[in-house]
């Protein structure tokens, strides 16, 4: 058996069950090994399915130019594509791509135009404009837009998740991965849950995307959006191929976190993948501690290979530079409880009691926040500057019940979370975090304790 041309090599990527970064989550955690495509990511999927679709509806002739603003791997995935069917290919690319991105995709014979990062998505530099402006001027030519293209999320409702529930037996219980365009996600997930719509699916964002902050509030915040380094994840723009109703969950990932799990993955488990799989795998893990159970399967995708990321999470010498390998130890959430020596109760609130009897027993424990439970679950939280607020505004409030007013539960992270990313996750919507450690007690950290352990 041979195939004709190298995209009939797409598809059909292995299920690998991960043994030393899972180690203590309950279940079965699989990640589905996407750089075994033959342009070594997903994105080959997607790409091999937009290019058919603009051939069927007649928008892509033969001798055409294919135009794509990609982080990397979809242009991998159009070139190869463009090889098998005689396309020619131009892709733009932001400046926070990795070289290695730019010069494979030169390899392969496309021309590339980078263009900068920090502006907004309709700045004409930017390289969605960069990249529509070219296809406007270039006669015969097309532009995919792998964001708003129906085609991306099509293709992995037609092939990802079909192997992921025939892989799995129809065993998964949950699947996870980070989001960018969201075809993946999406297409992935709607396949999925129409299997079995029990499905719980997890979507990995970044901090300074918008996605998170936009399913939990249907706000979206332009505040949310700043540099991030990592790549092929999180957006400035809400894309087409983001269907949130299919996503229950969102978990964001720091940088530093996302470099630290790619390297360990390579270590660890022998999976030499992008930085972006070090996001998903982090992202999905913290969620899992809290959520998975003993029967149940959670399957990972990740997107990409590691040759992709020599110069950067691969690098030692780029990682210390930008703070993610450091001379000295950072303190982690383990060592801010340990030095507590134990006096750290945690103290928590019945979502049925008053909101007057809450301000007493702030005021009585000398806290500032308390999570709010139901029946040994966390279901909520209230911190005394708001609560004092909607007294001011209201004062009859004090007689209703907590759950009336109180927020979102305070989250959780690992044990091994350090200083760095525990200071990322406490700001004004999460005064603090949750930590529960091997023997299933449930630790409080706060901005005092992290100011302290900055200065010990």
């Amino acid at each position: 058996m041979y195939y004709n041309s190298i995209i009939e090599a797409i598809g059909n990527t292995p299920l690998v069950k991960l043994n030393s970064v899972s180690k203590g989550i309950k279940g079965t955690v699989l990640v589905k090994v996407e750089y075994f495509n033959p342009g070594n990511s997903m994105k080959d999927r997607m790409a091999l399915k937009m290019i058919e679709d603009a051939e069927k509806d007649g928008t892509l002739k033969p001798g055409g130019t294919i135009i794509e603003g990609t982080s990397g791997n979809t242009g991998m995935g159009l070139a190869l594509v463009a090889i098998a069917k005689g396309y020619k290919c131009v892709f733009t690319l932001s400046d926070k791509q990795s070289q290695e991105k730019i010069d494979i995709l030169r390899a392969v014979g496309a021309e590339v135009i980078v263009c900068p990062t920090n502006v907004a998505p309709d700045d004409p530099r930017s390289y969605y404009s960069v990249a529509k402006k070219l296809n406007e001027e270039t006669p015969n030519s097309i532009y995919p837009n792998q964001y708003d293209n129906p085609a991306n999320a099509q293709a992995h409702y037609e092939t990802t998740g079909p192997e992921i529930w025939e892989q799995t037996e129809g065993k998964i219980t949950h699947y996870a991965a980070g989001v960018g365009t969201g075809g993946s996600m999406c297409g992935t997930s709607k396949f999925l849950k129409e299997q079995n719509g029990d499905i719980v699916t997890v979507g990995i964002d970044s901090y300074g995307s918008v996605f998170k902050k936009y399913k939990e509030t249907g706000v979206f915040d332009e505040k949310e959006i700043y540099p991030y380094m990592t790549e092929g994840i999180g957006e400035d723009i809400l894309p087409k191929n983001v269907d949130f109703d299919l996503i229950d969950h969102f978990v964001k990932v720091t940088d530093k976190a996302a470099a630290i799990m790619t390297r360990r993955l390579a270590r660890e488990e022998g999976l030499f993948v992008g930085w972006s799989c070090g996001s998903a795998v982090h992202g999905a893990l913290e969620y899992a501690k809290e959520n998975l159970k003993e029967d149940d399967t959670m399957v990972i995708i990740l997107p990409d290979h590691g040759t992709r990321y020599l110069a950067k999470v691969y690098n030692d010498n780029w990682m210390k530079d930008h703070g993610f390998l450091e001379s000295r130890d950072f303190a982690t959430a383990q060592d801010i409880i340990d030095n507590k020596n134990g006096q750290d109760s945690l103290y928590t609130v019945e979502k049925s009691k008053s909101i007057g009897e809450v301000i007493k027993m702030l005021n009585e424990e000398g806290v500032d926040q308390l999570p709010v439970v139901d029946n040994g679950s966390f279901v909520g939280s209230v911190n005394s500057a708001k609560l004092l607020e909607r007294i001011i505004e209201n004062p009859e409030l004090k007689n209703s019940k907590i759950e009336e007013v109180m927020d979102n539960p305070l989250p959780f992270v690992g044990m091994d979370n350090t200083l760095d990313v525990l200071s990322s996750m406490i700001n004004k919507e999460n005064k603090a975090v949750l930590v529960r450690d091997d023997n299933q007690k449930v630790h409080i950290i706060t901005q005092h304790d992290l100011l302290m352990a900055m200065t010990n």
